[in-house]
């Protein structure tokens, strides 16, 4: 469905967190690599509880996320520390990350701290061994152009990456320290957007503007984007977790349909006065049930919607309706679920036993009915969760935090977090920024038009290079002298290719590259011959590129030796050569690079196999 989103009073901002591809951590000496799980050496367990700001207030997200006991296990590794596991006090803030952040400022004409302070983030649902995040407030008043006219950069901030969630399982989950402590940017805009296809726009020109310092981490998770979205008659709502730059426009749409659909819902609802009852036990009335999910529960709690009768079951999104967001508010208390009356009978509840529910809460034709059945305090606590959303639906939209689904969706999370959440943090001393020796660096867009007038690069391959994760390798290889063609087809082509064949590309070092490069620029390696070596290194990354080059058995042959390979093709297909002439070097030319293998430069054997067929003429 298509929005006036300007007479909606459509209101978007973003919140870009990247990952810095910085040598170490935030606040350790630790490296930022990524772990498998399996790799961990030891692992340890925690709960965690939410504590006071120093106003003395709990923050309402954290209470709501501590509410469920849940056990936190934690992976730990040899290339994580004390400081990860929250054993031994974190260190001074990291100066590369801060001199990256400064740059990034820079780029979105930003306005630097006098003095960047850390504080405490409350965080408890385990991603952070401490219970809380560390964040940083670097620079605050910056802009990005967008073809809808300017967004405003409201703050940035340096803060440590979470704990990588692995698995979730029944009362716990299981997170890995490697990726803790990692180095994150947060780039939070102000509400300066007013269209999905803005939110997008605005979107890829930070990414572009991050890339640009080729220091962030590239690859699935290295970025996240957070949308807020309201519309006047709505609230704002932040959606968690946007991996794709593609997922945006279609959340911020679908998004705007959810609220202009609960306020559809809000404005029948009090036309029908509805209202939400207490929630009563209804175990009785499912005692010779055949549904299986009731069956096996200890406890049902039921609650009578007065007036809510077919709006319980209306769709508010792609196959989300309004018992869909009650349904989220039980499972965020520790339940399956809920039934409805909207949508019973059915999952082995009967029309009787619909009908001896509606009696037992004394529900009439006008009214739903939402149960939940599990164990009695886990039912209890779902129950009353359903119903307080109920209430919110009357009012209209509720503020809170959802999570982005893939098909442009969003389901409840939590609250939204308050002021109550951050506090000092005391064992990190405060630094001043100095932006007075940061070098703004050149934005990929002109990037792709050097690479095309100063190395002669096609506009393709020139924007494959800027944009790739390879530009601060090619960069560093034309420094060193590289061809810069052999350069960006090597890092934008062959890896891709390599990659296709399921060589392990992700275990070749920068210092493979350059050195396979070079090498060919010196004329040891032929270009036919990188695919094969970089294979090689690849399988076992402990070689060097030389070694790579007798592993793939293509220690190079002299110009004679070459000669003599030519002269021998030649000479078993001297019928065609006589007949065709010149006219056979195509066909020739692949046949000797086949018996070279890759040994010898093309330009080398092309010159050679034009002199011997000449011979044959002269």
């Amino acid at each position: 469905m298509t929005h006036d989103y300007e007479d909606l009073g459509l209101v978007a901002g973003l919140e870009i967190h990247q990952q810095l591809d910085t040598a170490s951590k935030l606040f350790c000496g630790c490296p930022t690599e990524r772990r498998e799980p399996e790799e961990s050496v030891r692992s340890f367990t925690r709960y965690l509880h939410p504590t006071k700001s120093e106003l003395g207030e709990l923050d309402e997200a954290a209470l709501e996320e501590s509410r469920v006991d849940r056990e936190f296990e934690y992976l730990s590794f040899d290339t994580t520390c004390l400081v990860e596991e929250d054993d031994e006090p974190p260190g001074r803030l990291d100066a590369e990350a801060l001199e990256t952040t400064l740059e990034i400022a820079a780029l979105m004409d930003c306005t630097i701290v006098d003095s960047a302070h850390v504080m405490r983030k409350i965080v408890v649902d385990g991603s952070n061994t401490s219970g809380f995040q560390r964040s940083t407030l670097v620079a605050t008043d910056g802009e990005i152009e967008t073809e809808d006219g300017s967004v405003g950069i409201a703050d940035m901030l340096l803060e440590e990456e979470s704990a990588a969630r692995i698995e979730e399982h029944d009362g716990g989950v299981t997170y890995g320290l490697d990726r803790l402590g990692i180095p994150l940017v947060e780039i939070g805009t102000r509400p300066d957007i007013s269209s999905p296809e803005q939110a997008r726009e605005a979107a890829e020109r930070i990414g572009m503007l991050l890339r640009s310092t080729g220091k962030v981490k590239r690859g699935l998770g290295t970025i996240r984007q957070d949308v807020n979205v309201s519309i006047e008659e709505g609230a704002r709502v932040e959606m968690k977790g946007v991996q794709s730059l593609d997922d945006i426009d279609d959340l911020v749409e679908g998004e705007v349909g959810r609220q202009v659909a609960l306020l559809e819902i809000a404005a029948e609802l009090q036309t029908r006065d509805a209202a939400v009852a207490e929630p009563t036990a209804v175990t009785e009335v499912f005692a010779e049930t055949d549904s299986g999910v009731i069956a096996g529960a200890e406890t049902v709690f039921a609650v009578r919607l007065d007036g809510f009768d077919g709006l319980v079951g209306r769709e508010i999104q792609p196959d989300r309706r309004l018992g869909t967001e009650l349904s989220d508010h039980a499972k965020r208390h520790g339940a399956g679920g809920i039934f409805h009356t909207d949508e019973l009978p059915a999952y082995g509840v009967t029309e009787a036993e619909v009908a001896a529910l509606r009696e037992a809460v004394g529900a009439s034709s006008e009214d739903a009915v939402a149960l939940v059945a599990d164990d009695e305090a886990t039912a209890r606590r779902a129950i009353d969760a359903v119903a307080d959303r109920a209430e919110t639906a009357i009012d209209g939209v509720p503020e809170e935090t959802r999570g982005a689904n893939e098909n442009g969706t969003s389901r409840y999370l939590r609250p939204l977090p308050g002021a109550a959440r951050m506090y000092p943090e005391t064992d990190v001393p405060p630094v001043e920024p100095d932006p007075s020796d940061v070098e703004v660096p050149e934005l990929l867009t002109e990037k792709v038009e050097r690479y095309q007038t100063a190395f002669g690069l096609g506009s393709g391959l020139a924007r494959q290079v800027a944009y790739g994760r390879h530009m601060p390798t090619f960069e560093m290889a034309i420094e060193r002298g590289v061809d810069p063609t052999t350069a960006a087809s090597t890092l934008e082509s062959t890896l891709t290719e390599l990659r296709r064949d399921d060589v392990p590309v992700e275990n070749l070092t920068e210092e493979h590259l350059l050195s396979v490069l070079e090498l060919v620029e010196a004329g040891e390696l032929a270009n036919e011959g990188i695919g094969p070596v970089l294979t090689k290194l690849a399988e076992d990354p402990r070689l060097s590129a030389t070694e790579g080059i007798e592993a793939a058995g293509l220690a190079g042959v002299d110009r004679e030796k070459v000669r003599e390979t030519v002269v021998e093709v030649i000479e078993r297909n001297e019928a065609q050569v006589r007949e065709e002439g010149m006219a056979a070097f195509s066909g020739l030319m692949g046949e000797c690079m086949g018996a070279l293998r890759g040994k010898a430069d093309g330009e080398v054997v092309s010159e050679l196999l034009r002199e011997e067929i000449g011979k044959r003429f002269d």
